[in-house]
């Protein structure tokens, strides 16, 4: 059973959370000993959220070592560039193509911090730390079923072609975390991230998916 490690990394409000527990109910269903670890932070604030998840046939610690990650899913993209330093060598970036600058960075004045990075900036950075990377337009695609909180589950669809589970364990694990209300419009949001991903990942398909 291979290990997988995963550092998932957002801003608060973004699901972090949620898409982590749906990941780890899709790792028990698949027979893995599973830990998760979350650090909340300034969460409130839009401040960074980092959730941790192990699979493995036996996991010792909830906590991925830096430079040990097999995958980085990142909800927002400098968040994503924020935390690079967690993958390994042969890490799979998946990253969804939002920007949510902060407040400082809006500002830009007196000691605020430094601009938003452009997009072309924060691609190179990616493309120059991940072995791969899978650029993602998950807030548009869950925008387009009507609601932007989807997006997370979005990301996670894309997710899913990269990973050894069937399809339906996660269908399974999103209905079982997703409250009846959102059940339904989530499961098409994993099935429009899902499907971005399929045609991206094929030779001739979206340039958004790129190796280094």
């Amino acid at each position: 059973m291979r290990k997988l490690d995963f550092v998932l990394v957002g801003v608060g409000g973004q699901g972090i959370l949620l898409a982590g527990d749906i990941l780890c109910q899709v790792g028990l269903a698949a027979g893995y000993d599973v830990k998760k670890a979350d650090v909340h932070g300034m969460a409130q604030r839009g401040g960074s959220v980092i959730s941790h998840v192990r699979l493995g046939a036996k996991v010792y610690s909830p906590l991925v070592s830096t430079g040990c990650a097999d995958f980085l899913v990142a909800l927002e993209k400098v968040e994503a560039c924020r935390f690079l330093h967690y993958l390994g060598p042969e890490g799979i970036a998946v990253v969804n193509d939002q920007a949510i600058p902060t407040l400082a960075a809006l500002s830009q004045g007196g000691h605020a911090a430094p601009p938003y990075p452009s997009d072309t900036q924060v691609k190179e950075w990616l493309l120059a730390h991940a072995h791969r990377l899978l650029l993602v337009p998950a807030w548009q695609l869950a925008r387009e079923l009507g609601d932007v909180r989807a997006a997370n589950v979005a990301l996670l669809g894309a997710l899913s072609t990269v990973l050894p589970f069937a399809e339906a364990a996660w269908q399974e694990a999103i209905a079982a975390r997703v409250p009846a209300r959102g059940r339904e419009l989530n499961l098409l949001a994993f099935a429009r991230g899902r499907q971005f991903a399929l045609a991206a990942l094929q030779p001739k398909g979206d340039a958004r998916y790129a190796t280094s």
